[in-house]
């Protein structure tokens, strides 16, 4: 299981933000990371990654949420941002609806390979209406860390679950 506290930054978090489009969230994103990165340029690069990525297809997940991604040309290790947005912005998203919850996450160019089949899951766990609904909620970039870190507890606690068997239950294949 792919974990937010994993791909995330308690820095890397933004409550808030007043943006006035999509271009405008795409430029905060790569503000937020450009001294991450180590790319000459970086924030232009990035932006352009962004930008690039989503003329092949929208990044809306629909609901009010939005996960642009890109590959970039280097580093070692994905570097998400979260955005929460005071007020949504038109994003051309399939369900109409003007997003206000952003998870990107730019992904080296090396490891893409390994985390592509990871964005379905995260994308699914960012669609969850419980999450969505504390995320909005939350008043501070540390209520955003906290909410993140309580959802992977309760997804670990309920892979666990599913993943042990039950050892109470009798072998009926002895009887």
């Amino acid at each position: 299981m792919t974990k937010f506290t994993e791909l995330l930054k308690p820095e890397n978090i933004r409550q808030g933000i007043i943006c006035s489009s999509k271009k405008r969230v795409f430029e905060t994103i790569t503000s937020v990371i450009a001294d991450q990165v180590q790319l000459e340029n970086a924030e232009q690069c990035c932006f352009e990654c962004l930008f690039n990525r989503e003329k092949l297809g929208n990044s809306g997940l629909g609901n009010g949420i939005a996960m642009p991604k890109a590959r970039i040309p280097n580093g070692d290790k994905p570097i998400a941002v979260f955005l929460q947005l005071d007020t949504a912005v038109e994003y051309d998203s399939s369900d109409h609806r003007d997003v206000d919850l952003v998870f990107a996450l730019l992904i080296p160019e090396q490891i893409c390979a390994e985390y592509i089949t990871k964005l379905p899951e995260i994308a699914e766990n960012l669609s969850n209406k419980t999450l969505c609904k504390q995320l909005r909620t939350a008043l501070s970039a540390d209520e955003i860390w906290k909410i993140f870190e309580h959802y992977d507890q309760i997804q670990d606690i309920e892979t666990e679950v599913v993943e042990t068997p039950n050892e109470n239950k009798e072998d009926v294949s002895k009887t």
